[in-house]
């Protein structure tokens, strides 16, 4: 009976210590969301395709401002509240005309870019919802490890969308990681590892395997600067 008792206060006090891992590195994230204004860039190694360092900023009133890069192709574009403009080839356009499936503007790479600025969240708002993706988290100096849950793997293999009709696309051994990195109360830098099966519009199978790094910097300093040209299109 004592040697029960022993076991699950153990389990008990290692539960309550992965919860208070997920709740630090919850309350770095929502400093950082705190901040008047930030930036960050956002590396990317994968099995499909791999993009150039993207770059972003923040402000406390939601605005957002990225570049993407993809081979020689850089894409720029700005966001608020849902609505917001993007660089094409055809000049600025706002994200709902650049992501409709016309042809039109930059491409593929600048409607599939439109559609996730509609709803992108900044890093701080990530992280926080990557944390509660997780089967638990470890403390090691000013880093923070752990497991993603299946769902949690899947949904950043599809870089949290669905396709037609809300479904996600069919997806087998999905699993990945996640390290976050704090210092002085606030998250300065965290990277995703994701890897599965995932069917393609032909149904074929796709391997894929990411590992995604996005570091924070400029806290309290960043600018944002919109063109007029980019202004009108996102009233």
């Amino acid at each position: 009976m004592k040697s029960l008792l022993v076991c699950s206060t153990t389990l008990l006090a290692a539960a309550s210590l992965v919860a208070a891992d997920k709740d630090d590195v919850t309350s770095a994230a929502q400093k950082l969301a705190g901040a008047d204004n930030y930036s960050w860039t956002t590396t990317m190694e994968s099995s499909q395709f791999n993009p150039g360092p993207s770059h972003g900023k923040t402000l406390k009133d939601g605005l957002v401002w990225q570049d993407f890069t993809m081979q020689d192709n850089t894409v720029e574009a700005f966001a608020k509240s849902g609505k917001g403009a993007i660089k094409t080839d055809d000049g600025w356009q706002t994200l709902d005309d650049a992501a409709k499936d016309d042809g039109g503007g930059g491409g593929n790479f600048t409607r599939f870019l439109a559609m996730r600025m509609r709803d992108f969240k900044a890093p701080a708002a990530q992280a926080e919802e990557i944390a509660g993706k997780t089967k638990d988290l470890a403390k090691t100096g000013d880093t923070y490890a752990g497991d993603l849950t299946e769902e949690g793997a899947k949904s950043l293999m599809t870089f949290g969308r669905r396709g037609g009709q809300g479904q996600r696309p069919d997806i087998s051994n999905a699993k990945g990681s996640v390290k976050f990195w704090i210092k002085d109360g606030v998250l300065t830098k965290y990277q995703t590892k994701v890897s599965g099966t995932m069917k393609d519009r032909n149904g074929d199978d796709r391997d894929i395997d990411r590992t995604t790094t996005v570091e924070i910097k400029d806290v309290g300093s960043t600018k944002i600067t919109v063109p007029n040209e980019a202004k009108s299109k996102m009233s």
